[in-house]
This record gives C-alpha cells, structure tokens and sequence, in this order.
C-alpha cells in the first residue's frame, strides 16, 4: 500500500480542494481549509475516509502531509499576491505527523522557501492527538505556536479531552463537529450543546468555527450564540483551486457576501 500511495504522489494523481471559511458576522469568506483528494481512472474519487486511514496505518501520511503543507501555501500564497489581503490557510495534522520528529523543523524550512506568512496558517489539530500523551503535544504546540502559526483543536465533542487538559492546550480555536451542527436547530439537546461549546470558549479566550453548516437556520443559530466562523455547504463545498479563486473574485471584486 506505501509503494502504492508513493507511485500516485509521484504521477501527481493527488489533488487539493479548499473549502470557504466564512466571517459569519460580517459573511465574508476570510480563508479554506485545504482538503486532500484522490481521482480515478474512472472519474470516481477515492473517499478520504477510506484512504487517509490508510496513509496513516502505513506511514505515507507524513509524506502526504508535507506534500500537502507545501502545495496549499503555495497556493494560498500565490492568492494572497493576487488579491493583496491574507488568507487563511486551514491544513489538517494526522496523529502521525503531529508526533514526526522532524514536524517542527520541517514546517519552519518550508514557510521560509514558500515565504508564506505564519500568521495566516492554522494546523487542525483532533482531541484524540492533542490527548496522546499530553504533556509532549503540548509542547509540540507550543513550538508551532513560536512560529506564529495558529492551532484548533478539530472535531470537538467527539474525543475525550477533560477541561483541566483543555485549559493548557495553546489553541487559538475549537472547531465544532458537524454531527452537533446538523441537526440545529431542531434538536434541543443539539442546541444545548453548540451554544455551550460556544460560551465555554469565549470564557476561555478562544475562536469558534462550527463545521458542516447547510442551511440558514443552523447559521442564524449560530450567528445569535456569537460562533466567530463557519464552514459547510451553505457556503460552498470544497473547490478545485480555479474554482475557489472564481469565488473569492467574486466576493472580493464584486461584493459577494454570505448572509445566511
């Protein structure tokens, strides 16, 4: 399977898409999260869910995720010149990655080559990983955070991270996971729980960015708790790159703004 991954990275057979992120308050689209994608011969996408597992359990995903890393800021820098405004670049850290000796060291060489802006990457980081052994990935953190990157904590409410760990973590954001959001504002209990998340990270100090969000309602929802961001069909589905630079044209250029 590595030899497999390895030949598709070298044919150039793996291709990135980038999902809007939305300013709910305001409805601008301020950045993407930058999504890895896999075509077939066929036309048909290999879902990640059933290939990025697989990366990981063979260890590709560390060179995946560099190829990644490298690919979407020099995508995100090549927009930042066109548009003269930053982005802000999203990229996911697999457990594997997150616990790679050389992370730190790597991610430092490559934002030099790229010359792209620290302060507009932001590494997703899961409860499971953040967990694993605590106290090194809080140092781990800690180190990516004296780049000047930020970091959130992805998929909240569906690890098992405990408050006493959550309040030592330096993260910037909670992420809020779509199964909490699909089904506000309909569910009480689901209504219950993302306002709580919500209120919880402000008294901490942090951002929120709610996943997942396809319909006005969720959004408005969302909006009247004060939740910072959002991302979700509503907004967009994740785009090839020429795609999402149309879009953000047309907002940019044209005044577009998302008012859900």
């Amino acid at each position: 399977m590595h030899r497999r991954f390895a030949n598709a990275l070298v044919n150039n057979e793996f291709v990135l898409f980038y999902q809007p992120v939305v300013d709910l308050q305001t409805g601008e689209i301020i950045g993407c999260e930058a999504l890895c994608r896999w075509p077939q011969p066929d036309n048909t996408f290999t879902p990640p869910d059933t290939f990025i597992p697989q990366a990981e359990a063979s260890g590709f995903i560390v060179q995946l995720g560099e190829w990644v890393l490298r690919t979407a800021t020099q995508q995100a820098f090549a927009w930042q010149k066109r548009f003269d405004v930053p982005i802000l670049l999203e990229v996911n850290l697999s457990a594997r990655q997150f616990v790679h000796y050389n992370l730190v060291r790597s991610i430092e060489s490559m934002l030099a080559n790229v010359q792209y802006r620290p302060d507009c990457l932001e590494f997703e980081i899961t409860e499971t990983v953040a967990m694993t052994n605590a106290d090194d990935s809080i140092g781990i953190m800690r180190q990516l955070k004296n780049l000047g990157i930020s970091l959130a904590l992805d998929d909240f409410g569906t690890g098992y991270s405990s408050l006493s760990h959550l309040k030592r973590f330096p993260i910037d954001k909670l992420k809020i996971d779509k199964s909490f959001v699909r089904d506000i504002p309909n569910y009480g209990n689901d209504l219950a729980i993302v306002s709580a998340i919500i209120a919880m990270a402000h008294a901490l100090g942090l951002k929120v960015q709610a996943e997942g969000v396809e319909t006005e309602a969720q959004a408005e929802f969302l909006r009247e708790c004060e939740c910072e961001l959002a991302q979700g069909y509503l907004f967009g589905r994740p785009l090839p790159p020429d795609e999402f630079e149309e879009l953000f044209e047309r907002y940019h250029r044209g005044g577009l703004v998302f008012k859900g």
